[in-house]
């Protein structure tokens, strides 16, 4: 069942857009189960979970960390984890820059915007984004590429407002793909089980699928 999900899922959403199973809550057979049907990119969004799910799981994994990440656990996942998609601050870039630079390997990295109108979310704000992108000390991390945004929409029925969120965000994208020389900024990660049709619709090319892989 969950290989067929993931075959309709790919099937639904065609070759352009990348999906990430996320994993959270899930057995380690299930999520073998997942990769036996020869899916590849994980994700977790928290740090203890994932650093399991590594030691337990086949070491070709592209593994993604979505939660917010606090500083002082960077080091343990930075051997192995491919992007981080919720980059919040200058601070958090600076380490996980130093921490990959220890194996002397790039970590990808998604700067998490807030669009939503909630407070339990995560996220620059669009003028702390630009000013992190501006910050003299970003030319010097060289073990961090910054590949795009990641953004989360408010948990709510009210698609029209989810849709303009998802809409600012690609909109926002666009904005900083203009203004900034980025090599290698082309993901804008949003969308999840219950909305990611409309997220892609409104532009995104990476989405964070759990309930509906794993149903």
């Amino acid at each position: 069942m969950i290989a067929e999900n993931i075959n309709h899922i790919k099937q639904e959403v065609g070759h352009n857009v990348k999906l990430v199973v996320v994993s959270k809550f899930r057995t380690i057979s299930e999520i073998q189960a997942a990769y036996d049907a020869g899916h590849r990119l994980f994700a977790e969004n928290k740090v203890q979970p994932l650093l399991e799910r590594y030691e337990a799981l086949p070491k070709d994994i592209e593994w993604h960390l979505i939660g917010h990440l606090q500083t002082n656990k960077v080091k343990y996942i930075a051997p192995f984890i491919h992007t981080i998609q919720s980059v919040d601050s200058l601070k958090l870039l600076m380490e996980i820059n130093k921490q990959a630079a220890k194996d002397g390997h790039i970590i990808e990295c998604l700067l998490q915007i807030y669009i939503a109108q909630e407070d339990t979310k995560f996220g620059l704000s669009k003028e702390e984004c630009i000013g992190l992108l501006n910050a003299e000390e970003l030319k010097t991390l060289n073990n961090i590429k910054i590949t795009g945004l990641m953004g989360m929409a408010t948990f709510t029925d009210d698609l029209q407002q989810v849709e303009r969120e998802f809409k600012s965000l690609k909109s926002f994208f666009d904005e900083l793909k203009a203004q900034f020389n980025l090599p290698g900024f082309e993901t804008i990660s949003m969308g999840m089980s219950n909305d990611y049709n409309l997220a892609i619709a409104c532009g995104s090319n990476l989405i964070r699928v759990g309930t509906k892989v794993f149903q």
